[in-house]
């Protein structure tokens, strides 16, 4: 009888199986079809992808890009001897990136790509702290106070960078009636001990962009008042896929003299599915050599820049994929689309009036994104519609 139960058990609906018992390790083994069930079981209360609108996650990719990605989830490409085509996607996709952000074409093009933009804002961190300390160092100055300036809005991994990389963080708070950070009061927080500046390509909240020209210029000025280096890194996490397509004229890369580094997440306005950063520095001297690494554990020097070690192919297989499929053309195209449904979107909330649109719209350069607040919150707040307009199909931010 037991057998014939245990020879049965794959043709039992999932709501008669037992639950997973995570109190302990499992003893025995059960057939791929249960297992399989099982954690569709645990995962059927999630959002759909496709529906969730609160995210900046790319959620479709062509089944031709799949195929390609699902090839490649077995490569461990750290393993640049026996994966040396796979290294090569890589770099094409870092020359591609370089050129799209107006590196310095007279030296060796520097970038990586990295888990998430997270890793990136690390390592980008990182090279501006240990350019400083080589300066102090060499002026014989003081190297234990680093310090980094930044606006509130930044994304919460600056904050674990000062932590984890122990930098004080010198947070410049809004101006009232700004969403972002006054670049003159970025400049102001600035001493010896600054070693860098953090500059936003799209917020989070309301997808505005930093005046990197600006920023740029009072940065210069300041430098060669003081005698300092301060660079300024970018954070496109999300801006480093717009700007160069909707707005190909605003200078905010490496066309201005201070950026030094830029972060960018391949899985955001990248079209790459989650999992993919990628962090590009102005040149090579820009990446300090103490944070390049060099190992022969599989017989062959290889060099290595990221905090992680091992990692699938497949993510920088699907940027190749998404920059030759698409093109400038395919990407502006993408971005006109995301931008024409944001207009459509502020259209519908400013006809109801009862909103205040807060995000980058109109002739503001920005991302396609759309946020706004009640003019008249006396009887409920924005929370309270949320909560009314959570659950099926969608998925809306609060």
């Amino acid at each position: 009888m037991e057998r014939l139960i245990q020879a049965d058990s794959a043709m039992l609906p999932h709501f008669m199986m037992k639950p997973i018992d995570a109190s302990e390790f499992p003893q025995e083994a059960i057939p791929p079809r249960l297992a399989q069930m099982a954690i569709q079981g645990l995962r059927s209360l999630d959002a759909t992808p496709s529906l969730n609108l609160a995210s900046f996650v790319t959620t479709y990719m062509e089944e031709e890009c799949k195929q390609l990605m699902m090839d490649a989830i077995d490569v461990n490409y750290i393993d640049t001897e026996e994966y040396p085509s796979t290294e090569r996607i890589k770099e094409k996709c870092v020359k591609m990136l370089a050129d799209l952000w107006h590196a310095d074409k007279n030296s060796k093009v520097t970038g990586t790509d990295t888990v998430g933009s997270s890793e990136a804002v690390l390592l980008g961190g990182l090279a501006l702290k240990r350019r400083w300390q080589d300066r102090m160092r060499n002026a014989g100055k003081d190297t234990s106070r680093p310090n980094i300036v930044m606006g509130t809005e930044t994304h919460v991994v600056w904050e674990k960078l000062t932590n984890y990389m122990e930098i004080e963080p010198r947070w410049v708070h809004n101006r009232t009636g700004e969403y972002i950070a006054n670049n003159e009061d970025l400049v102001a927080a600035c001493d010896e001990n600054t070693i860098g500046i953090v500059s936003i390509l799209g917020t989070t909240y309301t997808g505005h962009f930093y005046d990197m020209a600006e920023l740029d210029s009072m940065v210069e000025k300041r430098n060669k008042q003081e005698g300092w280096e301060i660079g300024i890194h970018v954070d496109a996490a999300s801006g480093g896929f717009v700007a160069p397509f909707m707005f190909p004229d605003l200078k905010w890369d490496f066309r201005l003299k201070n950026v030094v580094s830029i972060n960018a997440s391949g899985h955001k306005f990248g079209l790459v599915y989650p999992g993919l950063g990628w962090v590009m520095w102005r040149s090579r001297e820009y990446l300090p050599e103490s944070l390049v690494f060099h190992d022969n554990y599989l017989g062959k020097d290889q060099i290595t820049i990221t905090l992680n070690f091992s990692k699938s192919a497949m993510n920088v297989v699907g940027q190749l994929y998404q920059f030759i499929r698409m093109g400038f053309d395919g990407y502006k195209s993408v971005n006109k689309h995301m931008r024409h449904t944001m207009d459509r979107l502020i259209e519908g909330l400013e006809s109801m009036g009862q909103f205040t649109v807060v995000s980058a719209h109109g002739s503001t350069p920005g991302l396609p994104l759309v946020a706004f607040h009640l003019k008249d919150k006396k009887q409920y707040d924005e929370f309270s519609i949320a909560g009314v307009n959570q659950g099926p199909p969608t998925t809306k931010p609060n």
